[in-house]
């Protein structure tokens, strides 16, 4: 199974050495930011997987620019997290360094005046919708169906419900971990597409512009309502990242796989959803290996039954194919 990219910052690495001490030479630079063995699952919406060989949460400006010392120096592999929504955790881990962005970044202003939202890389997708429609911006009701942050909503040009997240994004500041560039860049220069983007995976997304129009609160409510209630009638709870499968130009991921057979196949800990068979669920103590052979089982077969080959598009962390 493969694993999703890293960066690694190696120009000004500490040699040939191994990632043990590339982790440990950025742990003595990070000192008390850091955490080593943290627990990665529970902050996942999968709750299994194994933990980070060094963590660390980015509180302010300042420990933005400690981790960027940190990674240019050690050349250490980074993994740049949000809410985890989107993401599975192999069982042994990550042996890099495992990034998340604090409270400080996930503010939300709206500037009606100019029908803009402002949103920092970790604010909850759901709250820039809910605070931007209360604000009396619309455009953005369908993000509240998004459990992910603005980041990696920027990131993976996150979508649903007939819109998606670059039709809405004006500008984003990016900073490179491994450079320490910070940049502004433009909605137009990050080559978004269908569930992708430019945006490097030594790249943290700080925060997010987006241009919305003028709206009615009520009216915008009501639609978010709406929002809510489909997807708790149509797509189920529990322990999973949503969607597994890109869609296949002009097709549904879940009817192929449900065409297969696969609805509702069981291996191990892990479930094809039968309630929408483009999800997968573990159970509570299950393992991130059996969602992997899952997943890798149901690409087959449905290869093996429609000739189609199946793209992921939850992330998958620390595993190898």
């Amino acid at each position: 199974m493969s694993a999703v990219a890293v960066g690694r910052a190696s120009s000004h690495g500490p040699g040939p050495g191994g990632e043990d001490e590339r982790v440990a030479h950025a742990a003595r630079l990070l000192g008390e930011r850091a955490r080593q063995g943290e627990p990665l699952g529970p902050r996942t919406t999968y709750r299994v997987g194994g933990a980070a060989a060094l963590f660390v949460e980015i509180e302010d400006e300042a420990g933005l620019d400690a981790v960027v010392g940190a990674v240019a120096t050690s050349g250490v592999d980074v993994l740049v997290m949000g809410n985890g929504s989107n993401m599975l955790v192999a069982d042994d881990g990550f042996h890099g360094l495992v990034v998340v962005l604090g409270e400080a970044y996930a503010s939300v202003e709206t500037v009606p005046g100019e029908a803009l939202a402002i949103a920092g890389g970790a604010c909850a997708y759901p709250v820039l919708a809910r605070k931007a429609s209360a604000a009396g911006l619309s455009g953005l009701e369908w993000a509240v169906g998004i459990p992910g942050t603005v980041g990696g909503a920027v990131r993976m040009n996150a979508g649903g419900h007939g819109a998606s997240t670059g039709e809405r994004l004006l500008s984003t500041r990016i900073v490179d971990l491994a450079t320490g560039a910070d940049r502004l860049v433009r909605a137009s220069e990050l080559g978004l597409g269908y569930r992708r983007s430019h945006v490097g995976a030594h790249e943290i997304v700080v925060g997010a512009t987006f241009r919305c129009a003028p709206g009615d609160p009520e009216q915008s409510a009501a639609e978010i309502a709406a929002i809510v209630r489909w997807r708790r009638e149509h797509q189920p709870g529990g322990r999973n990242a949503g969607s597994v499968f890109t869609n296949p130009p002009g097709d549904s991921a879940g009817r192929l796989v449900e065409m297969a057979g696969m609805k509702g196949h069981r291996l191990g800990s892990a479930e094809v959803s039968p309630r929408h068979a483009n999800f997968i669920q573990v159970d509570a103590g299950g393992s991130a290996g059996d969602v992997l052979r899952l997943l890798e089982l149901v690409r087959a077969e449905v290869a093996r039954r429609t000739g189609v080959v199946l793209e992921t598009e939850m992330r998958i962390v620390g595993a190898a194919r």
